[in-house]
This record gives structure tokens, sequence and C-alpha cells, in this order.
């Protein structure tokens, strides 16, 4: 399966789309409207790079806002177009946030796929960067999918993944990732976190997400056994299921922290929230039916 293979499923077009900047036409958001779940907002990936738009995600805005989350689905300026990479790209995903939390205050989850998954914990951890930064921020995040996230910006960086993307997206200059590295923004704390790696992954190595999970000790790694690159995203495929639980879970796991503590990021709230999820993932895992093979589980 391909990214191209993605864009030959059939899809219906957004309820809505929205402008959140004046800089680039791509500063849009699709909307899909859903009803009855909490919102959330899907990153795509593609290595940040300008050949790659979230058209290959509209078939997956769809399959989750039919299941009743209104889906808000950013397109942000990508290396390759004007004003894309450094800062360009990070000006976008906290515009295009911005926007999105105008319309649900609550709170929302975000959901990221590879690049996109990048974008989303980065997005998640805006707090911890320092209070003089152009990003600094502490936006209403419920949880956090990454699905085959590029989880390490660093190692992506130093070992040329994606025909050095991320030396593109930074303009060659490492002296940038303290401040858009996941990896080294951690701790994690705004709620439940949880991470989906193919081992058939050959676009990105599930090493990355093995090695966050195995310094952050709330998230959740999920590995499908027989899962690659893009099946993560397609509704039509087999991990569709485990996909759709993960949402699902760190959905219902992100509200109840919300309820219970606020949005305010609290460690304590984080743990509870985490040991649940974690708890409910264990036992999804050791009951059959739609969940990764036992080796997966975490």
């Amino acid at each position: 399966m391909s990214y191209h293979d993605l864009l030959s499923r059939p899809v219906r077009p957004p309820d809505r789309v929205l402008r959140y900047g004046d800089s680039h036409p791509d500063q849009v958001i699709d909307v899909y409207e859903g009803t009855g779940r909490p919102p959330l907002v899907l990153l795509h990936g593609g290595y940040w790079l300008a050949g790659y738009d979230r058209r290959h995600t509209r078939p997956m805005a769809a399959a989750l806002a039919a299941l009743g989350h209104t889906v808000w689905l950013p397109e942000y300026r990508r290396v390759g177009q004007e004003g894309g990479g450094h800062p360009g790209t990070f000006d976008d995903v906290c515009a295009a946030l911005g926007l999105v939390l105008a319309e649900c205050p609550s709170g929302v989850l975000l959901v990221g796929h590879s690049a996109g998954g990048h974008l989303a914990l980065w997005s998640a951890l805006r707090h911890r960067l320092p209070p003089g930064s152009r990003w600094h921020g502490d936006p209403a995040i419920l949880g956090v999918v990454g699905l085959a996230a590029v989880c390490d910006l660093g190692e992506a960086f130093t070992a040329g993944l994606g025909g050095g993307a991320a030396r593109a997206l930074l303009h060659d200059r490492d002296d940038l990732l303290d401040e858009v590295d996941p990896m080294r923004l951690l701790p994690y704390d705004r709620g439940p976190l949880v991470l989906v790696h193919g081992v058939k992954d050959r676009v990105l190595p599930v090493s990355m997400s093995r090695r966050l999970a195995a310094g952050e000790t709330s998230a959740i790694l999920v590995e499908p056994a027989d899962a690659g690159h893009f099946s993560l995203i397609d509704p039509l495929s087999s991990a569709w299921p485990l996909i759709t639980a993960a949402v699902e879970a760190a959905a219902s796991e992100g509200v109840e922290a919300a309820a219970s503590d606020g949005l305010a990021g609290q460690e304590s709230s984080t743990a509870r929230s985490g040991q649940l999820a974690a708890a409910r993932w264990a036992a999804r895992c050791s009951s059959g039916g739609t969940t990764p093979s036992p080796s997966a589980c975490p």
C-alpha cells in the first residue's frame, strides 16, 4: 500500500473549508462534521514535503467523522513551498490549532501520522518551550495518538530519513532541534499518549516509537505485526479496527482526565490516565478480537 493508493480511495468532500491565514493558499482546514464524540485534529504526514498534501488523509477523516468525531484536517506550508519549513510550517500548525480551539474550547484530541505525528506531539509539548519562544503556549489538548510518528526529529535529521527531509525542514540547522524535537521537550503530560507503529513499516522504523515509549512512562505503544506505514491511515486496511480503538480509547481517557482535573496537565492526572489506559489496552490485547498480537501489546 502506498500514498498513491490512498489517493484512489473514494471519499466525500469536507463539510466546510476554513481559512486560518492569508500568507499562502494552503492555510486552510477541511472540516468533517460528526456528532457525539470528542473533536479531533488530524495532522497529515509526508515528511513535511510539498509533494504530499492532506488529500491522502481525507478518507480517514471522513471515516472518523462517521464514528461521531468532528475532524479538523489542516493543511500547512511545507518544504518546497514559499514560507514552508522552519518557521512557517510550525507557525501554520499553531495558527490552525488556535482556530480549531476557538470553536472547541474544551479541548481536542490530536491524531498525527508520520511527520504529522511529529507535529501532533510537538503541539502537545509547546508549554515546555521557553516563555520567549514564538510557539510557547498551552493549548487544550485531550491527548495524542501518534501513528508511525516521527517521534525523534534529531534521529531523522542525523540519519537523513526521507531523503534528508528533516534537514530540509530545518534548513540543515541542528541548533533548531531544541525547540521542535519532541524528544527534547519530554516529559509528556497532556492526557493519554498512544503510539501505534507497524512492525512492517519500511518508511519509518518502529524503533523510533519504541525509543520514545522506553523513555516516556505515560506512553502506550502498540505494534501491529502485519501493518506497514500507510495501512495505519487506510479505512479499508486490516489495521483500521485497531486505529479506531486507539482513537476511541485516547478520546475517552482524555475527556475523563479533563473532567476530573481540568486541562492543566498535572502530573497526577497524567499518571492516573496513563495507568487506566494501559490497563484497558492490556485487557483488549488479552481478550482477542480486533487487537494486536500478544507480543505487540503494552
